[in-house]
């Protein structure tokens, strides 16, 4: 029987994993300060990550460095509020401006309290707040996540639209539910949700997609 999907009707206020934190840490180390919001700094350590995705994404590259600095910026606001960081467990990741936040906080106050400060970030359009409320999730439970994003990735290489591209489509998964980002057109999204929702492991699919396609008449 298929998995349920979702254009996911929650939380909407106007990451990243174990590589982001340790990296943050290590740009922490190197680029102490306001280095990591303002400035030439940030813009060069964004875009190392940027060249590659760019060539796949329909993103122009100043967006793509624009959502790269998102997520340090914020990641760097758990580290200026070291109350939220040590109730809560929350990961950032960001395309075209939206930001869409997964993990775990000991109550609904210490998230929405994150996302109202994320959602103050310049460029940031919106804010998807997907933390639940519950114990912070062990190593077993995101390394799975880890590994179902990269089934996802994989099944995604099946859909046989032509000119659709995998590396258009961001996967991020927490506790078993696949969240889907990109910009795409209405077919690639639900043929790219047809093939995540058959993952063994992934318990639901949600879309935040951007459509290029405007909406059926």
């Amino acid at each position: 029987m298929p998995l349920p999907s979702s254009n996911h009707p929650r939380s909407q206020w106007p990451g990243s994993r174990l590589g982001r934190a340790l990296s943050l840490s290590l740009l922490t180390a190197l680029l102490p300060g306001t280095a990591l919001l303002q400035g030439c700094a940030a813009v060069v350590v964004a875009g190392i990550a940027t060249g590659a995705a760019v060539v796949h994404d329909r993103r122009s590259s100043a967006t793509v460095l624009a959502d790269e600095t998102i997520e340090i910026q914020a990641m760097h606001l758990q580290h200026e509020h070291p109350d939220i960081a040590a109730a809560s467990n929350i990961s950032i990741d960001s395309y075209n401006y939206v930001v869409l936040l997964t993990g775990q906080a000991r109550d609904r106050g210490v998230s929405d309290r994150f996302a109202g400060l994320v959602a103050n970030l310049p460029k940031v359009k919106t804010v998807v707040n997907e933390v639940v409320v519950g114990p912070n999730a062990d190593l077993t439970q995101s390394s799975n996540d880890i590994y179902l994003a990269s089934r996802c990735k994989l099944a995604l290489t099946a859909v046989k639209i032509p000119d659709f591209d995998p590396l258009r489509v961001q996967v991020v998964v927490s506790a078993g539910t696949a969240y889907l980002m990109g910009m795409v057109s209405r077919e690639e999204a639900d043929a790219a949700v047809e093939e995540v929702r058959y993952v063994p492991g992934i318990v639901q699919v949600v879309k935040l997609f951007e459509y290029t396609t405007p909406d059926p008449a």
